[in-house]
């Protein structure tokens, strides 16, 4: 068996991990690179396999650095099936589908900006694939029930379990035989959630794994609590009130979103807010929150309580609104009054975040809020380091806005919990290949796993082959 890491190797974006076992080609994952520019859209446009050459792939969850890139690879000749949860399979749909519709509207911008500014001769910025492109993919998902067993290609035994992170997200179980007789449990644990974080439910923690393919996103670093969390957002928020400003959020449209709103309903009830206007701007985002209000069985005891007084804690209250139009969400941009504008994408990369930071971004009054990981090279990025220059859409911005960074709110595990996980499956564990995350996370969490008795501690670098 050969694993192969083609995406999210010494890195947190783009994620593909390609496994070849009995003849066959199995894919983890084909998530959208996130980063600079030119090197996005070669690594976005060519795949390092022929899609057409694949068996059969198994997505963990919907976010676009681990499913946005499904729409090439099925352009591409990708025809068998996608595997995943029945909540991932709804959200994957419709994020895919706005992605494709993000990347149309970016580039017909743009486009008009260039003849705008006389360079005529400049060749038209294509889109990487459109919204029709997305769609197709639709017809390739195949969804599982968490824990049902399922053959994605011959000799491999596969299920799902919940991973805790967004809804539907799933760590990958392959109960592997070879020829020969060898036989291999392969643990893939996609990106770990947290505990005591609303709305889901906990991380489930890996059995007798004999291999292990673990995020190390945070494995250098403890996150503040979800409580401590909540009261640095709330004064973040609060004094960006008094002063009279506008706080942008870029945010995920699934989970992170949810998770905003549900704080700041929170707030605004207990009195630790005042009864701002929130603008939830992403007509992703309510797609989503129709789908989050679709599967009560994902959530924790609290959520369903919700769910079943039609009080979903991510869908209403009085001052929260969603932004569906285009000319509405340029609105808020004219709007004097205090506000909060949460909107995607996470990374601040491309959609409508881009219009209000462009906006907004040069006034001391205002505040960008930073409440995700942002991955290298990323707008988001150079915002959480508080860059005095930023680019949007090819122009020059001075940062006079306060950016506050919060880190207690990532859905993603912390260093205590990356080596829980690990440790868990100590006993039967031969190795852990490291992916999704930064050198120097890594490193720390390598060392750590070493010094705790774990045999073997791979950090693959990209398009490295990893012989089991």
């Amino acid at each position: 068996m050969k694993i192969t890491f083609h995406g999210a190797a010494q890195t947190v974006t783009g994620s593909q991990h390609l496994i070849e076992v009995n003849g066959r080609r199995l894919l983890l994952e084909c998530g959208f690179y996130q980063g600079p520019r030119a090197e996005s859209r070669r690594r976005n446009e060519t795949f390092p396999f022929n899609p057409r050459d694949l068996d059969a792939v198994i997505l963990s969850h919907a976010h676009i650095d681990h499913s946005g890139n499904l729409p090439n690879l099925v352009k591409q000749g990708y025809a068998g099936s996608i595997y995943t949860t029945k909540p991932t399979s709804a959200l994957t749909d419709v994020m895919l589908r706005d992605s494709g519709h993000i990347q149309e509207a970016d580039a017909a911008y743009l486009n008009k900006k260039q003849r705008e500014n006389g360079r005529h001769n400049q060749p038209l910025i294509r889109p990487l694939y459109t919204e029709e492109d997305a769609a197709a993919v639709a017809h390739s998902i195949r969804p599982v029930r968490y824990g049902e067993t399922f053959t994605p290609v011959s000799g491999v035994s596969a299920h799902l379990v919940d991973a805790g992170h967004i809804l539907g997200s799933a760590a990958v179980v392959l109960d592997i035989e070879e020829a020969g007789g060898k036989q291999t449990r392969l643990w893939f644990s996609g990106d770990i959630g947290r505990r005591g974080l609303p709305l889901l439910r906990d991380p489930i923690l890996p059995d007798r794994a004999d291999i292990l393919l673990m995020e190390c996103t945070y494995g250098d670093k403890e996150h503040e609590s979800p409580e401590e969390a909540y009261q640095n957002f709330i004064l973040a928020v609060g004094r960006t009130v008094r002063r009279g400003g506008k706080v942008i959020i870029p945010a995920f449209a699934v989970g992170r979103t949810q998770e905003l709103v549900y704080f700041l309903n929170q707030a605004i009830q207990a009195g630790d807010l005042p009864r701002i206007p929130v603008f939830v701007d992403s007509p992703l985002a309510v797609e989503a929150s129709q789908v989050f209000q679709k599967h009560p069985d994902c959530f924790d005891e609290e959520t369903v309580s919700f769910v079943r007084q039609a009080r979903h804690p991510a869908l209403t209250f009085e001052s929260l609104t969603y932004v569906q139009s285009v000319e509405e969400s340029k609105s808020l941009n004219g709007r004097p009054e205090p506000m909060v504008i949460i909107s995607a994408s996470g990374m601040a990369e491309t959609g409508r975040i881009l219009h209000h930071l462009k906006n907004n971004i040069e006034d001391p009054k205002n505040t960008v809020l930073i409440v995700s990981y942002q991955a290298a090279e990323t707008l988001g990025r150079r915002l959480a380091e508080k860059q005095p220059r930023v680019r949007i859409f090819g122009d020059e911005y001075q940062r006079r806005a306060e950016v506050v960074v919060i880190d207690g709110l990532s859905a993603h595990a912390g260093r205590d919990l990356l080596i829980e996980y690990a440790l868990h499956t100590k006993d039967t564990l031969k190795r852990v290949a490291l992916v999704h995350g930064e050198v120097g996370p890594a490193r720390a969490l390598m060392n750590t796993l070493l010094d705790r008795g774990i045999p073997k501690v791979d950090y693959p670098s990209l398009r490295e082959s990893m012989e089991v």
